[in-house]
């Protein structure tokens, strides 16, 4: 038993010697998976599975590694790693490379095993997948959880259905029947249903099995004809039913050491037609018996207690059974190896009576009892026994000559006995009777070193002149063709040799030592001749086939001759295609049961009893194409019929004109190595070998010649595009330049505009600072009135104290009458004094704002000039680097700088100019500040002067009043910008008595005066406006 270690490869070989598992196990490879890092560890298989084909499984292992083994091409590839443990496998899809993976996420993902890559991902279930069933055709899948089971659509991997149970019942196993469109459904309450997989409706429920012999099943296997199910559980019985009549027909019952079953499946067969006998069921002890369901018998079994399965795959073709074992190993057993015992061919039913030796046999020697079996013959009645008979020795009778023995018991006198009371050997047996009859020496070592010389040249485009379906049998197809051509030359340069193979590739495609060796044998003994002619027919054998047909049936012949159609027509088509054309599988087989089973002249035979059976429609035709149409195509004819004219033939043709005078009898191939085939013209094979040699030499220069002039004009092609990306790039970075300038043009302008914004915002909070500062002046000078009012009030209130008599009554009336005309004096004094304040506050709030708005357009300028050589600098490093990229453009380059330096010099003149006109407006400011400044000091110094005055007056009220007053007026001579302040306090302390009174008209005339102040304001903003508006109009 060989034993392969994956380790940490990703790929290789599955073997390294060939396989010859023992007839005790069976076992080809024993695969395992140990890691090589510093802690190693056993990687354990969990799931596997196998294609449609039988030659590829699929495994994966509980860290989510996935691997394909190809049986076939002994070869091993890493998939997928999944990083997480699988549940289910599924590897039959429509696209053969596909595969489908549930996972330990309840996910189901689709791998391709070609390009590795994810197809697709399922999502849905909510527990873990542990069953995936692939409908016949690979369009639909099942996935089967405990609580559900969800029907998915494999062309768009969409799901379709979804099967919703109580809780209470849970389900077993939800899967396709073979080769139908039946859904099976299991529940674990032992109920089983059956459904339309279209329509999803219910076709049938299976009844309860009886009471006596009932179990909880828990494991299924369907036959591949889909009539029986077979169901097991925790118990030693098993359950067969019949789904067509839908009842237990059976039930088994196991050896005793079998408590529960695991695993069931069943074991396909070639020649059962899907009706499956043999069931493998794994039991609780790990080992796996195979069982006949109709005789009851124990057939074979894999596994052991000390190496115990704990699940099982078997392909679909029966050849390989997959067994993932309790260690986490992986085993592959051969079913060929493991049923060589059951299928020993049977022991013949005649048995032969040899002399004693060195004995003289007397009468009583003689004698002796034989018990055997009956031989079959075509015609036995019904009631024959097995009998008892006295045999007598024949001392003078020779016994059968040894040539009609052949390998492994059989006789050929026999064989044709019972071919001819059959007409065919039984299906069962055709190719182990073949392979005796043509006594193959199966040299294995022979034809594995023709099959090491690879693909011969002339079938390695087999598949463009024969396109077949299967690449399998293609590919058989063209290994044992190219095997023929290194075994012979003449077999390269033969053109219908895949016709004459391709019946018996398709028959023994499974098994290539076997057809190859069918195919020589059939060539060097039924083929005799055939190439001495080469490369056209072989007329001496068309010669022999006329002659036959010459003297059993003229007038077809003559028919033939009038019609122009020779044996290369009527005879040759035929021949190339062994009959596998114009017959059906059934016909064909049945009809080289007799070829094998006969001379080599039988195969001529056939040829003219096919045309003499056929002489009705033959005669019929009278255009060529009819004629080649006939021997290309199907025919409505017995061959029974044909085969029956051929012994006809055998028998009555004469000697002279036999073909089994100039043939020779049969001769099988040689053991060890293949005989030497030389029997064709060598030096025509020569001449057209060294011809094909020179074509193919100048065929391949002629291909060298146009592969450099394609790689030339790839080049071509590809400096082409390469120039055309260039000038796209820098399209696109010329573009991108642009782009970029604008967006820095619209940064500019938007910073221009908040730059604005900003000082217009500074300019109303210094519109409203003066506002407030106004303001404050304001109430300032009211707070001085009150002040003065409330002075007023307290000598009013002296002066009413200290005039109590009549006199002081009339001097204060006078008084009062006195202060009142000063008082109104006074507030004309003061309504002309605040008007004049007013005036200078707003001559000198305008002198500001112009200012300030000179000096915020001269720091614009600036601004604006910094800008001018931000940007002027940035375009200096962009041209510096446009420099590097476009060198064929210096030139402008250059002139574009001179100019951009022009508009530098031009812009530093209007920065020089801008940086004059605001120093000269600084100045004008400055100037205005000092005047300013002198208009303060100035009413400083008058306020100063009244108030001096006011307290002279104070004390002295009637000391020269009149020079007091002439005095003002010449200071207010020398003041002319400031108002003439009211000597208030010159007056006589009598005449201030009534000022009281006043406190009212005074707070209205100050109100008034406040209200003709916004109102003029008002309107100088409004001449101002319509100023500033009519430029622009006269200007539109």
């Amino acid at each position: 038993m060989q034993s392969t270690d994956l380790g940490n490869k990703e790929s290789g070989k599955i073997w390294h010697r060939k396989p010859s598992p023992a007839t005790r196990d069976g076992i080809i490879v024993n695969i395992i998976h140990n890691t090589s890092d510093y802690h190693p560890k056993v990687l354990r298989f969990l799931n596997v599975a196998f294609d449609g084909t039988g030659d590829c499984l699929i495994a994966g292992d509980h860290q989510g590694n996935i691997y394909v083994f190809d049986l076939y091409g002994n070869r091993f590839n890493l998939v997928q790693r999944t990083a997480q443990a699988c549940t289910a496998l599924a590897f039959n899809l429509r696209r053969k490379s596909e595969f489908l993976v549930a996972l330990a996420d309840y996910s189901i993902k689709c791998f391709d095993t070609v390009t590795k890559e994810l197809v697709s991902w399922m999502r849905g279930h909510e527990s873990s997948v542990f069953s995936i069933s692939v409908h016949a055709s690979g369009k639909y899948a099942i996935t089967t959880s405990s609580d559900t089971a969800q029907l998915w659509d494999l062309d768009t991997f969409q799901r379709k259905r979804k099967l919703n149970i109580r809780q209470s019942v849970g389900i077993q196993k939800v899967f396709f029947l073979p080769l139908s469109n039946t859904i099976l459904s299991c529940f674990k309450d032992n109920s089983i249903f059956a459904w339309e997989c279209d329509t999803l409706f219910c076709k049938y429920q299976l009844p309860a099995p009886p009471e006596s012999s009932s179990i909880l099943y828990k494991v299924f296997a369907v036959t591949r004809d889909g009539r029986i199910l077979a169901a097991g559980g925790k118990s030693n019985h098993l359950h067969l039913w019949c789904l067509e009549a839908r009842q237990l027909f059976r039930i088994i019952q196991m050896p005793t050491k079998v408590r529960a079953i695991r695993h069931l499946e069943f074991l396909p067969d070639s020649f059962d037609a899907g009706s499956n006998q043999v069931l493998g069921v794994l039991s609780q002890d790990g080992i796996m018996r195979f069982i006949n369901i109709q005789t009851c018998k124990l057939l074979f079994e894999i596994g052991s207690l000390d190496q115990g399965i704990s699940s099982s795959v078997i392909s679909p073709h029966g050849r390989y059974i997959a067994s993932i074992m309790e260690n986490g190993s992986l085993n592959i057993y051969s079913v060929q190896a493991l049923t060589q015992e059951i299928n020993k061919p049977p022991l013949p039913l005649v048995k032969v009576i040899e002399d004693l030796p060195k004995k003289k046999l007397s009468s009583s020697d003689l004698k002796m009892k034989v018990t055997s079996g009956r031989v079959q013959q075509p015609a036995k009645p019904r009631g024959s026994k097995i009998q008892t008979r006295i045999l007598k020795q024949d001392l003078t009778g020779d016994f059968e000559s040894k040539k009609n023995e052949l390998p492994d018991g059989l006789n050929k006198k026999r064989l044709q006995i019972l071919l001819k009371g059959y007409g065919e050997y039984p299906t069962k047996y055709r190719m182990f009777i073949w392979r005796s009859l043509l006594q193959l020496p199966e040299n294995h070592t022979a034809f594995s070193s023709l099959i090491d010389k690879g693909t011969h040249v002339t079938f390695l485009n087999l598949q463009k002149k024969y396109p077949i379906k299967s690449r399998k049998l293609l590919r058989v197809l063209q290994r044992t063709l190219s095997a023929l051509a290194h075994w012979s030359v003449i077999f390269s340069d033969t053109p219908y040799l895949p016709l004459l193979a391709f019946p018996f590739v398709k028959l023994f495609q499974n098994n290539q030592l076997i057809c190859f060796e069918v195919i020589a044998t059939l060539i060097i003994n039924w083929c005799q001749h055939w190439f001495e002619y080469f490369p056209n027919p072989p007329i001496n054998i068309l010669s022999m086939i006329e002659n036959v047909l010459a003297f059993h049936d003229k007038e077809l012949l003559r028919h033939f001759i009038d019609h122009d159609i020779t044996s290369q027509l009527y005879a040759w088509p035929l021949l190339e295609t062994v009959f596998s054309e114009v017959l059906t599988r059934e016909e064909w087989l049945k009809l080289f049961d007799n070829i094998f089973s006969n001379h080599p002249s039988f195969l001529l035979m056939t040829v003219v009893a096919y045309n003499i059976c056929s002489r009705v429609p033959l005669l019929n035709c009278n255009l060529k194409d009819d004629f080649e149409f006939f021997f290309h195509h199907r025919n409505n004819l017995d061959i029974n019929v044909v085969i029956r004219q051929v012994y006809h033939l055998m028998e009555t043709t004469p000697t002279d004109i036999h073909p089994d005078s100039m043939l020779n009898v049969f001769v099988a191939l040689t053991k060890g190595q293949y005989p030497v085939f030389n029997q064709y013209p060598k030096f025509i094979v020569d001449y057209q070998t060294q011809e094909r040699e020179r074509i193919r030499n100048d065929e391949l220069d002629y291909l060298r010649e146009r592969q450099t002039v394609e790689d030339m004009q790839a080049e071509v092609d590809q400096q082409r595009v390469e120039d055309e990306a260039w000038c796209q790039k820098q399209e696109l970075l010329r573009k991108a330049e642009e782009t970029r300038r604008e967006m820095l043009l619209q940064e500019e302008e938007k910073i221009i505009q908040q730059r604005q914004r900003l000082a217009a915002v500074k300019r109303e909070l210094q519109v409203k600072e003066m506002h407030l500062q106004d303001a404050a002046r304001r109430r300032f000078l009211k707070l001085q009135q009150d002040q003065q009012e409330m002075e007023l009030r307290r000598l009013d209130d002296e002066i009413g104290r200290k005039n109590l008599t009549e006199n002081q009554a009339a001097v204060a009336k006078e008084m009062r009458a006195d202060a009142d005309a000063y008082r109104r004096k006074v507030d004309l004094e003061e309504h002309m004094f605040h008007k004049l304040i007013e005036v200078g506050e707003t001559q000198s709030q305008k002198t500001q704002k112009v200012i300030k708005e000179n000096l915020a357009k001269a720091e614009q300028a600036c601004l604006n000039t910094d800008w001018q050589i931000q940007s002027l600098h940035k375009q200096k490093c962009d041209d510096l680097q446009r420099n590097k990229c476009y060198q064929e453009v210096a030139k402008l380059l250059r002139e574009n700088r001179r100019k951009e330096i022009e508009i530098l010099n031009a812009m530093v003149e209007q920065e020089a100019k801008k940086w004059k006109e605001a120093e000269g407006k600084e100045f004008c400011l400055r100037s205005a500040k000092k005047a300013s400044a002198l208009s303060d000091a100035s009413r400083k110094w008058f306020l100063k002067q009244e108030i001096n005055a006011a307290v002279e007056h104070a004390e002295n009220p009637c000391h020269k009043e009149e020079p007091r007053f002439q005095n003002e007026q010449e200071d207010a001579s020398c003041l002319p910008r400031t108002s003439h302040l009211n000597d208030s306090s010159e007056m006589h302390p009598s005449t201030q008595i009534s000022l009281n009174r006043r406190a009212v008209e005074w707070d209205t005339t100050e109100q008034n005066l406040i209200q003709k102040v916004r109102n003029l304001r008002q309107r100088l903003t409004a001449q101002a406006r319509h100023r500033c508006q009519t430029p622009h109009l006269l200007a539109a």
